[in-house]
């Protein structure tokens, strides 16, 4: 098992200064992100593809230093109700899967995503109750219509690049339990991964060491951060 960090904590630092930081903590990998939800990033696909020298330059400083790239990391929402928010995010995630084949990492990591509840919609919608029936239904569109037809074509793509997505299960977007993850899993294959983050299970109410024994062959990349539950 290597121990890392996703560089965003790391703030402001540049890149290879946050590399020595990891090293002094006695750590053995950086995930790195690489646009969408993490904001500002120190890699970036786009550049970097179009920068031979710019992408061994990055392998060498992490490499030079014994450390292993865990994963690339990419959470954003490529099936957004606003097109041009989901091309977007879809553009990052596409780019993402790209340089990660280049530098012989197998993982990105990512939500799946959450449309609206309909043609039409401007706003995404999680919907996470079987009750009032008009969820299930607005439920069933988003799946049959959006989740599934974006999710098989982008897998194929990741397959051709030689990358599994580490899906994290994240309140909000579609899939964010067990049992939504394997929804989205059994229809897809195995291009789709597990990203575990039991933060998210705890204030879910959901068992993380039952989850493991039910997706432990799935998991491909483990995050981990405190939880704060308000009981009251």
């Amino acid at each position: 098992m290597q121990l890392g960090v996703f560089d965003p904590i790391f703030g402001r630092l540049a890149l290879e200064p946050m590399l020595d930081r990891v090293v002094e903590l006695g750590l053995d990998a950086i995930e790195l992100g690489t646009g969408n939800y993490p904001g500002d990033v120190r890699c970036r696909p786009a550049d970097l593809l179009a920068d031979a020298v710019g992408r061994d330059r990055l392998a060498s400083a992490v490499a030079s230093r014994g450390l292993a790239i865990s994963a690339l990391s990419c959470h954003g929402n490529p099936i957004h109700p606003d097109p041009a928010r989901a091309a977007h995010d879809d553009g990052v995630y596409r780019d993402t899967v790209r340089l990660a084949s280049e530098l012989g990492v197998g993982v990105v990591n990512v939500f799946a995503g959450c449309p609206g509840d309909g043609p039409g919609a401007t706003r995404p919608s999680w919907v996470a109750s079987s009750w009032p029936p008009d969820f299930v239904e607005a439920l069933d569109w988003q799946w049959e219509s959006v989740v599934l037809p974006y999710w098989q074509e982008l897998a194929t793509f990741a397959a051709d690049n030689g990358v599994r997505f580490g899906v994290e299960m994240e309140p909000g977007f579609v899939v964010y339990n067990p049992r939504s993850f394997e929804r989205l899993r059994s229809a897809i294959g195995g291009a789709i991964g597990l990203n575990l983050d039991p933060s998210h299970l705890f204030w879910q109410g959901i068992d993380p060491v039952e989850t493991i024994r039910r997706l432990g062959t799935d998991i491909v990349h483990v995050d981990a951060k405190d939880t704060v539950v308000d009981e009251a």
